[in-house]
């Protein structure tokens, strides 16, 4: 696979997991509305996607040792990889009630993270179990953190 292409998927799956998880996890603890966090993914998969495929193209003339098709492949497959991603958080929230499918999209998203990392590991030649270990730590904390600032939110200004 091009590198252009592995890192606009890398980073398109990466952000689009975390992001989302961090934002429907803050808004469940904050809210428990269904509709402010399918709101929430939509807008992230469209908004978010587009910012960090502009901040991949950016990232990527500044180094100034890619070629124009290279720049390119990396902004469009950040963005479909974000705005796929984002999107699969949507269906849990559709089908479950609203707890049950925050528990399902964590899971979701940190089995995709893993596997993602282990494939990255094994590219590089690293230990999975430290890359992975690595990128599960990252994402749980995101996951934490959001939660305590919903919590937060909603103490403050509910």
């Amino acid at each position: 696979m091009r590198s252009s292409v592995r890192l606009g998927i890398c980073f398109g799956t990466t952000s689009g997991i975390i992001t989302t998880l961090g934002l429907i996890v803050g808004l469940h603890s904050g809210t428990h509305s269904q509709l402010a966090i399918i709101g929430g993914v939509l807008t992230i998969a469209v908004a978010d996607a587009f910012s960090d495929a502009l901040g991949i193209h950016i990232s990527e003339e500044s180094e100034k040792k890619h070629s124009t098709k290279e720049i390119w492949e990396s902004t469009l497959f950040t963005f479909l990889a974000k705005f796929f991603f984002a999107l699969t958080f949507v269906l849990p929230v559709l089908v479950f009630e609203l707890s049950t499918a925050i528990i399902i999209s964590v899971i979701w998203g940190l089995l995709v993270v893993s596997v993602l990392s282990f494939e990255v590991a094994r590219e590089e030649r690293k230990k999975p179990w430290k890359v992975v270990g690595e990128h599960l730590f990252i994402s749980i904390v995101v996951i934490i953190a959001t939660h305590y600032v919903g919590d937060l939110v909603s103490l403050i200004f509910v």
